[in-house]
């Protein structure tokens, strides 16, 4: 169950993400900021990338494994869904609470067990369904508790922004079972051209920003930038060594790596003073009660 424990750990790191995001990307340029983090993870791995090919990597966990060309295309796919998912989470976090916002990605377990539903015939259980009623329930609950500081969900488009962010990190993480669990490729490879990768995807929208291609907003340069990469590459080595586990299931870790939530709910609170705690907290709660009903149901 090593897995589980890499999860958990996962979500640790990834909610900090999130609170760094936050920080990043309130009250500035979403393009520059999400461009510098990607290329702090991409600088973080290139020198592995380069050891590994004269074969002079002092540990296997920093060891990237040469690739064909099937396997280059196959992690710029991973790459671009990432960078889709991104865009419009970043855009989103800007204008909506982090509370509110870690809540909607939240719910990101249960598009991955419809998702499992629809293209793996998977038949949920009674618990499962349990998890899915309870976990939509609170999630409209949460979007009337959102009314109270002025966001109409169905009217709004920050939060459509981040619900489609939420549903292309649900394609993106069943993809990752598939080249972690099914192909076996290495956490450490994926991850190092996966970075790599983001910052040659990321690179025509840094040009289109810089050169006005469309209305922009101003950048200021914050500590945090860099540390959004940094902070994301241990959450996600945990995570695609939690899914090279042949036990693993993705359903689970997915709901696992959603309790990060309660670290950016915390800090919604604590660091950036958001308002309503008392009717949004049970909302949040109700989410990963939902989720863990998913995973005690497996």
């Amino acid at each position: 169950m090593t897995w589980v424990y890499e999860a958990v750990a996962s979500a640790l790191f990834l909610g900090v993400y999130d609170v760094f995001k936050k920080h990043s990307v309130n009250g500035n340029a979403v393009i520059p900021t999400l461009f510098i983090s990607v290329c702090a993870g991409a600088l973080l791995w290139l020198p592995w990338v380069i050891l590994s090919a004269w074969g002079e990597v002092p540990h296997a966990m920093l060891e990237v494994d040469a690739l064909g060309w099937a396997d280059h295309l196959r992690l710029l796919l991973k790459s671009t869904i990432v960078s889709v998912s991104w865009v419009l989470a970043y855009f989103a976090l800007k204008h909506l609470p982090v509370s509110l916002a870690g809540g909607i990605r939240a719910t990101g377990p249960l598009w991955t067990l419809l998702a499992a539903l629809v293209i793996f015939a998977e038949r949920p259980n009674g618990m499962q369904w349990a998890g899915i009623v309870v976990t939509l329930g609170s999630f409209v609950a949460l979007s009337f508790a959102g009314r109270l500081e002025g966001l109409v969900f169905h009217r709004n488009k920050w939060v459509f922004l981040m619900i489609g962010g939420t549903l292309a990190g649900t394609v993106s993480g069943l993809y990752d079972k598939y080249l972690m669990g099914t192909i076996g490729y290495r956490a450490s490879t994926v991850q190092a051209w996966f970075s790599i990768y983001l910052v040659v995807v990321m690179l025509p929208m840094m040009i289109g920003w810089w050169r006005r291609w469309w209305p922009r907003g101003e950048f200021h340069w914050r500590w945090t930038m860099p540390l959004i990469g940094a902070t994301l590459l241990v959450a996600d080595y945990l995570y695609f060594e939690a899914l090279r586990d042949q036990d693993a299931m993705i359903s689970v870790v997915s709901c696992l790596r959603r309790g990060g939530v309660l670290v950016s709910f915390a800090a919604g609170y604590l660091l950036f003073r958001e308002r309503n705690y008392r009717a949004k907290t049970p909302c949040v709660l109700g989410i990963l009660a939902g989720v863990v009903l998913i995973v005690l149901a497996r």
